[in-house]
């Protein structure tokens, strides 16, 4: 039986960038549907669900800040942002809306078609995780990280995480006070090969410390990040 094609939705205002885009990942078998502005991509969105988006962040009718968010609302998506723009702080706003990755332009396609596969297998690794039995809570000092729920408290107070969040987060409180190397983390989260995501990490890792605090995780300058086991 052959399998059923994972669905795809690019979202680029760029004939030319759009165009380009579905070919290649045509070509690689996906399913895509295409839009070129904010009202169409939540259009096409809401008519039929795609497993991953890729979407620009600058869009005619409104950005695509404001496409995650109405998205991620209608029913959660792994999204990879694409953007002319360098500065950390759009991408940290990006990633608090609900995106899991990010290119900036002008981007390898074939760096693009491999996020894209990375995000896919992410999905499966989630629902893998999410039939396992129930989990035991992880506990790194004020913190509790609850795998079968999903859910992130920090002295009691529920924290709100993305999907990738979470799953970084995991990791790391699995056990605390290891020092994991960037690259690990990239293949056991991500399910990447190569180091292309090193600023994805760190850009994950900072907007991570801003809602559960700095001082859990901790930065070993050269190799990576650990869990603070702090008290």
């Amino acid at each position: 039986m052959t399998a059923t094609p994972a669905r795809l939705l690019v979202v680029e205002d760029d004939e030319v960038i759009n165009e380009s885009l579905t070919l290649r990942l045509e070509a690689q078998g996906y399913a895509v549907t295409r839009a070129f502005d904010g009202p169409g991509a939540v259009e096409a969105f809401t008519a039929d669900p795609p497993d991953v988006v890729l979407l620009d962040i600058m869009l005619p009718g409104f950005d695509g800040l404001e496409v995650c968010r109405r998205i991620q609302a209608i029913r959660p998506v792994p999204v990879l942002m694409l953007t002319a723009r360098d500065d950390e702080t759009d991408i940290l706003i990006g990633l608090a809306v609900g995106a899991d990755d990010y290119v900036t332009k002008p981007f390898r396609m074939r760096e693009v078609v491999a996020r894209v596969q990375a995000l896919l297998r992410r999905v499966e690794r989630a629902a893998e995780l999410a039939a396992r039995p129930t989990a035991t809570d992880l506990v790194v000092g004020g913190l509790t990280v609850s795998p079968s729920a999903r859910r992130v408290t920090v002295q009691g107070s529920e924290i709100h995480l993305t999907p990738l969040e979470f799953d970084l987060l995991r990791v790391l409180a699995e056990a605390p006070g290891r020092v994991f190397e960037r690259d690990q983390l990239l293949r056991d989260v991500w399910g990447w090969a190569d180091a292309y995501g090193t600023r994805t990490l760190d850009s994950h890792v900072k907007a991570l410390r801003a809602k559960i605090g700095a001082d859990r995780i901790r930065t070993v300058h050269g190799v990576g990040y650990a869990a603070e086991a702090r008290p």
